[in-house]
């Protein structure tokens, strides 16, 4: 289990490059076509440099996104709530930034209140920004930790990810069936093992170890 506060993570920077044309990443995906031994000039590949530079602008569209500006709308009038508030199994599809190959998993999220809350479906927004980037699961278990805990400013805030990853099922050792557990926390739920247990058995204490 990671603590979101050692290592602080930009939850809305974005790289600072100059992208390159349409047209450009067209001609670099035909180029990868030849690579691999086919000819992007037939018939079935004729229209696939199109459709792949179409699927990157839907699978990485997180770049365009500021994940803050999805939890700014906060509601105070919460009666004085301040348990916990959990979210779990919000479905993601990312990309691993080592082979490009896809990682599919569940994120759960848990924080607690601090007179504010915000509607359930901005939690699921964040996750689906930083899944749409080229990632490292650890790294976007503590950019969401990060980014709920630097805008709400809750009293603690809990993330656990499950996946599994293609560039370990599809290539390499070929170990299909393995999921990857990570977590990261801040706040009480790094603090209090009652409140870290609380969360951990509601989402399904994916991983007992997380308590230690």
């Amino acid at each position: 289990m990671s603590d979101a506060k050692t290592k602080p993570v930009a939850c809305s920077a974005k790289p600072n490059i100059v992208r390159p044309s349409r047209e450009e990443a067209e001609t670099a995906i035909r180029t990868l076509l030849k690579w691999a031994g086919d000819d992007p000039a037939r018939e079935g590949l004729r229209d696939t440099p199109q459709r792949v530079a179409r699927a990157f602008e839907d699978w990485f569209s997180g770049y365009n996104e500021d994940p803050e500006e999805f939890l700014r709308r906060t509601f105070e009038e919460v009666q004085g709530y301040d348990d916990m508030v959990v979210l779990k199994d919000i479905r993601f599809e990312s990309h691993c930034e080592h082979h490009l190959a896809p990682i599919i998993g569940r994120v759960h999220i848990g924080y607690l209140p601090n007179n504010k809350v915000v509607g359930i479906s901005k939690l699921a927004r964040v996750v689906d920004t930083f899944a749409r980037r080229l990632q490292v699961q650890e790294t976007m278990n503590a950019q969401i930790v990060h980014c709920i805990q630097n805008v709400l400013e809750p009293k603690g805030v809990a993330v656990v990810i499950e996946a599994t990853h293609q560039c370990m099922t599809t290539r390499g050792v070929h170990k299909p069936g393995v999921t990857m557990v990570t977590s990261s926390m801040s706040g009480e739920f790094r603090k209090n093992p009652l409140t870290r247990r609380e969360f951990l058995s509601v989402i399904g204490n994916p991983a007992t170890s997380m308590d230690g």
